[in-house]
């Protein structure tokens, strides 16, 4: 398998999920990270095409897996390069590659309108996004649909909720959080400050988006759009106290609005209906938000993440296999972040 944006918030928990399961990923990034295994330095936006179509008939994978794209805090033309021309790319060069693996394009379900309280979201509810984060995660998952549907790519779009785990960026809500939990004096109680918690959102565990996608890449579920997310609408305040809790320090938190701040525009809510996701792949979310936001506050501690060691480009030598390589069956395992944030965290940013 050969995941791009392998050394993102979702792709790292992607490429240890394969390993995991007894295969061997290719991970696909501007710049290597601890852990990441075979590795291979790719620009996938200055680029073009050709180096990654080279790539995919020199590997031969059963799948390709996009889990690269830019979220919150990054530039608007940096989103629109991220998160819709990066997609043209990989899919301008599977069309060019002589080998078919399947496409794993992970979307987002910020791609869907606003949706009022007390429902839940499937896949045939509007896709009206109000953030540019959205409407640039839409562009590309309606360019992925569009080549799946007149035959040139065998994809499946996985439309994801609010991931938390190890790993998520410390431009969102609780990687802010986190932060400030981080930088307290750790003899007196911290000062948690962030605007009001007032929304209710579907968190997913890392873990569980990346088991999903080891069996969207395995199942035979070419051309689907599945929701991937908890299926329960959480209060943000309570993953922020879980969060707390799992930090072991006292604090209080500080809810201040910002001075000329809007109201949400209906974005106080989200519950995603899973059920296609368990007809269809088979799988159901297994991790606890207590288990979460754990491996969170674990993952910020000072010297987990040490330089990384030399990961020699990965070049496969020699003839490919002479037969399509069976699709395994996935088994279970137990984006450049942004590296600043405004001083109040946002309940209604993405958690990613």
């Amino acid at each position: 398998m050969i995941v791009l944006g392998a050394t993102g918030a979702v792709g790292r928990h992607i490429t240890a999920a394969v390993s995991a399961a007894g295969q061997e990923a290719l991970s696909v990034a501007r710049r290597p990270v601890t852990g990441t295994g075979r590795f291979f330095p790719m620009d996938l936006i200055g680029g073009g095409p050709d180096e990654l179509a080279r790539l995919i008939d020199a590997e031969r994978p059963y799948a390709v897996v996009n889990a690269a794209g830019a979220a919150w805090l990054c530039a608007p033309e940096v989103m629109r390069l991220a998160n819709h021309v990066l997609v043209d790319t990989v899919l301008a060069a599977m069309a060019a590659a002589s080998w078919r693996p399947r496409l794993v394009h992970v979307g987002s379900v910020h791609e869907y309108a606003p949706q009022p309280p007390e429902t839940s979201l499937d896949e045939r509810a509007p896709t009206q996004p109000v953030t540019l984060y959205g409407r640039t995660k839409l562009q590309g998952t309606e360019a992925v649909r569009t080549a799946a549907a007149a035959g040139h790519v065998d994809a499946v779009v996985l439309r994801v909720s609010n991931v938390i785990g190890a790993g998520t960026s410390p431009g969102s809500l609780l990687g802010q959080v986190a932060a400030q939990l981080r930088a307290a004096e750790a003899d007196r109680e911290a000062v948690v400050r962030v605007s009001p918690l007032r929304a209710r959102r579907d968190f997913v565990d890392a873990r569980d988006t990346a088991d999903a996608v080891l069996a969207a890449a395995a199942l035979p579920v070419g051309g689907e759009l599945i929701n991937i997310g908890r299926g329960e609408a959480v209060p943000v305040r309570t993953l922020v106290e879980r969060l707390i809790a799992a930090s072991g320090r006292p604090a209080r938190i500080v809810e201040q609005a910002e001075p000329g701040a809007r109201a949400s525009a209906g974005l106080d809510w989200m519950r995603v209906d899973i059920g296609r996701a368990r007809r269809l792949l088979h799988w159901t979310p297994r991790h606890s938000i207590d288990s979460s936001a754990h491996d969170l506050w674990h993952a910020t501690t000072p010297g987990t993440d040490p330089s990384p060691p030399d990961h020699p480009a990965a070049h496969r030598v020699g003839p490919a296999p002479a037969t399509d390589p069976p699709r395994p069956s996935p088994r279970r395992h137990t984006q450049d972040p942004a590296t600043a944030g405004p001083p109040v965290a946002h309940p209604h940013q993405r958690p990613e």
